[in-house]
């Protein structure tokens, strides 16, 4: 279904915009007003973890914006872009019983692209070799333009990312610097269950056994950050085959990637620099969910 423009769906707070036309206009009232605009980019199915995010933004900004949307670019063939949930009514309801946001962009594909099949990329080389880029060729390619679109629609102060996507939000803060688009990128930490799993869209695949299971990718991660921080290991090679050999004795576990890498670069690296930050991070299947998860490790010096 294609929408006008300038269409607003009427509603209590928060409004739920779907033109782009109308988001930029509701973004300039802000602006003209002296208020600082934050903007939570989400693809809906929204849970705990990104009502925190949505609760940050509110601290540091006048007005929120939450944008909900599916975007078919960051997902390759095979992947679950039809079955990934859309659930706008429930997420609105969610939004407004926290009471943090002010206005939803939910717009069709159509705004997002609007002359059909796209020609205009925005990608971030190098960064998105490694890590879920290795295993998801054309996914970031399809988040750094989309959100880069977002951006120009919205124009927000500050956005604020979950660092569950740590990668994601590396490439995100590499590509707005040097796009030069203004907005400031604040990175939120992972929000997790009692049992360390951390919250995601996907969790809702898991099967029982499956969820029960899926702490280990976090034991592991803490496991592999001790062995630097605490026993001084400083090969990259034996932090990898220490998450890896705890990620095998799960029989519902099937590893995708181990890996570790520099924060700056996102490239791979053979010893701990003391003093440097790395990125130890994963990702597994428990039956047709993919979790991500990581841990960013600052080495000790000495």
């Amino acid at each position: 279904m294609a929408f006008s423009q300038v269409q607003i769906i009427p509603m209590s707070v928060p409004e739920v915009i779907v033109g782009a036309e109308a988001m930029r206009a509701w973004t300039r009232r802000q602006h003209a007003s002296g208020r600082r605009v934050a903007l939570v980019p989400t693809m809906g199915a929204l849970h705990e973890g990104h009502l925190a995010l949505v609760k940050k933004a509110a601290e540091i900004a006048d007005r929120v914006a939450v944008s909900i949307f599916v975007n078919p670019t960051q997902f390759g063939p095979g992947e679950d872009f039809d079955a990934y949930p859309r659930t706008l009514d429930e997420d609105r309801a969610h939004l407004e019983g926290q009471g943090c946001c002010d206005v939803v962009f939910a717009p069709a594909v159509s705004e997002m692209y609007p002359l059909g099949a796209n020609l205009t990329w925005v990608s971030v080389d190098r960064m998105g070799d490694h890590l879920c880029g290795s295993s998801r060729p054309g996914h970031f390619r399809g988040v750094t333009t989309v959100v880069s679109r977002l951006f120009a629609i919205i124009q927000p102060d500050v956005a604020v990312f979950g660092l569950k996507d740590a990668q994601q939000f590396f490439i995100l803060r590499r590509m707005t610097r040097e796009m030069g688009f203004g907005t400031e990128l604040v990175g939120f930490p992972t929000v997790r269950e009692e049992d360390g799993l951390a919250l995601s869209s996907r969790n809702r695949y898991l099967t029982p056994a499956e969820r029960a299971a899926a702490p280990v990718l976090r034991r592991a991660l803490l496991e592999a950050e001790a062995s630097i921080v605490s026993a001084g290991q400083r090969k990259a090679a034996s932090v990898v085959s220490l998450v890896r050999s705890r990620l095998a004795a799960v029989s519902e576990c099937r590893e995708d990637y181990v890996q570790l890498v520099d924060t700056d670069t996102l490239q791979p690296v053979s010893d701990l620099v003391p003093g440097s930050r790395v990125l130890i991070a994963l990702a597994a299947f428990f039956g047709k969910a993919r979790l991500i998860d990581n841990v960013l490790v600052d080495v000790p010096q000495g």
